[in-house]
């Protein structure tokens, strides 16, 4: 057997232990008028984030799919019902975690999948307002860390991207918005993360913690940095700096999605 081949298969029993995790409950007021809609189905080339996550993530071998729903979840759920009718999913067992407080802290809706993320399993952790190269999730798959982050070096200006910071002997210094630690240079967060099953129990811990505190304004990755400034060993960035993809926050990243990115990935 190649190389490639015997890479190829352990890529796919790796998969085969993940589930993902897509965080799709918000608003996101900050598109304006010219959506009113979940994120998720917002489309591109025809097809909707919900549709090409899907679509990577069988590409990729990961069997399972939990979504957070909140707002609009009826219109998420019949979307998914919409493509299983067409034969669309691959495979893929799909369920749902309804988070009744979608308008506090992302947090929370990660929280509402606490079941899943103390099951043992490992968890591949998504944004779901990401149009995105299919091949980062093999890169997440396959980096050897027990929590992974992908990091973009060609990070925009300004406070709005999630910074992973890194120090002088290349480890993992912070992780926010607006980095409090020391640190020498940094790139951006996409929002997609992977974590093994002990340390996925110890995030879902962590975020019942803000949940008993009252603090349920706070956004998710401060759950996350918790972990990683408490044992920075254990994380890793995989770089993908070379790959295509997009946050979609406001109407410019829908129109720098449709006119810039999408092209890239349909060459």
């Amino acid at each position: 057997m190649t190389d490639l081949k015997q890479a190829c298969n352990t890529l796919r029993v790796q998969a085969s232990q993940c589930t993902a995790v897509l965080l799709a409950a918000g608003v996101g007021r900050r598109l304006g008028d010219s959506h009113d809609g979940p994120k998720v189905l917002l489309e591109f080339g025809g097809r909707s984030l919900l549709e090409r996550h899907i679509k990577a993530l069988v590409a990729n071998g990961v069997p399972r799919l939990m979504i957070t729903v909140g707002h609009e979840a009826q219109a998420i759920r019949d979307a998914v019902a919409a493509l299983r009718e067409r034969g669309d999913l691959g495979g893929l067992q799909i369920g749902f975690a309804d988070n009744p407080d979608y308008r506090d802290g992302s947090l929370v809706s990660l929280h509402v999948q606490h079941e899943v993320m103390r099951s043992g399993g490992e968890i591949i952790l998504m944004d779901g307002d990401v149009l995105y190269d299919a091949r980062m999730i093999a890169r997440l798959i396959a980096a050897d860390h027990e929590g992974v982050l992908l990091l973009d070096w060609e990070i925009e200006p300004g406070d709005e991207p999630v910074k992973i910071c890194f120090d002088h002997a290349g480890q993992i210094a912070d992780f926010r918005k607006i980095p409090a630690n020391p640190y020498v240079r940094f790139g951006e967060s996409v929002g997609f993360f992977r974590f093994s099953g002990a340390m996925a129990a110890t995030l879902a811990n962590r975020c019942a913690w803000y949940v008993a505190q009252g603090r349920v304004k706070t956004e998710y990755e401060e759950a996350i940095r918790d972990l990683l400034l408490a044992e920075p060993p254990r994380f890793g960035a995989e770089d993908i700096s070379d790959l295509p993809w997009t946050e979609i926050d406001f109407e410019e990243d829908v129109t720098r999605a449709r006119l810039v990115i999408l092209p890239q990935l349909e060459r």
